[in-house]
């Protein structure tokens, strides 16, 4: 297995080809300039492969090919991009989210650090389809390289003659710009991104309108996640019919996996769709001591236990049936040795933490579940708390205007459900645990 700076690329696997639609230029030196890429296939398809194609055939082939958003949520991407009106009289926005900040996830960053012309080419293919003039790339402000690499690539575009006016001697012209987040996790919400975008708070807005109605600048607006956008040429040149042959019926396809944890060799795999979670632990080098569970999405996808890991595969509709979530796809297998209440701690700390505090269940539950976990691991847990972390959690799962509570409330209702030994043996170590809970107000915002 070759690797390059710590991210493993294989050509194969016990005899299987994996695929590189995504991954084709990660271990090719300086593959993120024009002139390299060009020569590995870059842009091939922006030409009459693309401009003798309607709009509306495109739509088409992206929904024939199956391919769902990669950025968490997985709606079917063809269809997204069905919802945009036509003739409205207003412009037609593209914005790619590529503020990725799941815990655990770091795909995207690598793919605009060393492709971000595939990234370009799938944004001018895109725009095309849905009629785009002005596009936008949302990246999370602490990815300079990445937003260094992505501008390069812009301008080596435009001088390229593709991007601008007339793109490639046609008649569609496209303009792109990159904006720099603040680092915020509540803009990877769609519409947190947008208010950001234009300006405003980044706080998430009630839906409907949904952006492919009203999103950025009161305009239809498509946003999609990075990778996604990163497979369309493929699609385009090789057909649904060639997409399909990775994958699974209803997940077809490969996608990009950040694995971390206890594994041997923690970094990013592009495998197919349906690969199941064992066989992926042994791609990347095989599991450190003896599995615990696993993390399968992403910090907000609620938790598997040991045996759910080892008959779960990576799609869609496996981890559905898990009661649990493909998301982002950062998989996180822990160990026998894992504390479980300081892991569910940390993660908990960083949901409290990173709160638009627009709404109420949210901005008070997510902080009341990380105060009553910091006094469990401090050796100060009391009969009762585990059922008041659980309760917190339900009462904010579906109150909110976004899904971020619901996201923040899945692994503390998973970890509980699954663990639960584990955070009465802390409460079981208080020798106070029975004595009833004194409300003093010790700091501010606290409850007891």
């Amino acid at each position: 297995m070759t690797t390059l700076n710590g991210f493993p690329q294989p050509a194969q696997w016990q005899g299987k080809a994996l695929p590189n639609i995504l991954s084709r230029l990660f271990q090719v030196e300086n593959g993120h300039t024009l002139e390299v890429a060009k020569r590995h296939g870059a842009y091939a398809t922006i030409g009459a492969q693309l401009f003798d194609k309607s709009q509306f055939e495109l739509i088409e082939l992206v929904k024939d090919s199956g391919l769902r958003g990669r950025g968490g949520a997985g709606f079917p991407t063809g269809m997204k991009w069905s919802f945009v009106p036509r003739g409205t009289g207003k412009p037609v926005y593209l914005v790619i989210n590529a503020d990725e900040g799941e815990p655990g996830t770091f795909k995207d960053r690598l793919c605009m650090a060393r492709d971000p012309h595939l990234l370009l080419e799938g944004m001018i293919i895109t725009g095309f389809a849905l009629g785009v003039r002005t596009a936008y790339i949302y990246v999370r402000g602490e990815m300079l390289p990445q937003i260094t690499a992505l501008n390069n690539a812009i301008r080596e575009a435009y001088a390229a003659g593709l991007l601008g006016e007339n793109i490639a001697g046609s008649n569609y012209s496209l303009d792109i710009y990159v904006h720099r987040g603040a680092g915020a996790y509540i803009c990877g919400e769609e519409t947190g991104l947008i208010n950001s975008l234009e300006g405003f708070k980044g706080q998430p807005r009630l839906k409907p309108p949904f952006p492919a109605v009203s999103g950025a600048f009161a305009a239809p607006t498509v946003v999609n996640n990075v990778e996604t956008i990163m497979a369309v040429p493929y699609i385009l040149a090789n057909g649904a019919k060639g997409y399909r042959q990775f994958g699974t019926d209803k997940s077809p396809g490969s996608k990009l996996f950040s694995v971390s944890g206890d594994v041997h060799k923690p970094g990013v795999y592009e495998v197919p769709l349906g690969m199941s979670y064992m066989e992926f632990f042994e791609l990347a080098g095989g599991l450190k001591g003896e599995l615990l569970g696993c993390i399968p999405g992403g910090s907000s996808a609620p938790v598997l236990n040991a045996d759910e890991t080892r008959k779960a595969t990576m799609d869609y509709e496996s981890l559905a049936s898990l009661k649990s979530m493909l998301g982002s796809g950062a998989v996180t297998p822990f160990n026998t040795t894992t504390d479980i209440p300081k892991y569910l701690q940390t993660i908990a700390r960083f949901y409290a933490h990173e709160s638009c505090g627009q709404c109420t269940p949210c901005r008070e539950g997510t902080g009341y579940v990380d105060r009553v976990l910091d006094k469990l691991v401090d050796g100060h847990g009391k009969d009762g708390d585990i059922e008041l972390i659980k309760d917190l959690a339900d009462s904010y799962e579906w109150t909110t205007i976004c899904a971020f509570a619901p996201g923040a409330a899945w692994p503390v209702q998973s970890f509980i459900a699954k663990f639960r030994s584990h955070f009465q043996a802390y409460i079981d170590k208080n020798p106070a645990k029975a004595a009833p809970r004194e409300l003093v107000a010790q700091r501010p915002g606290a409850f007891w």
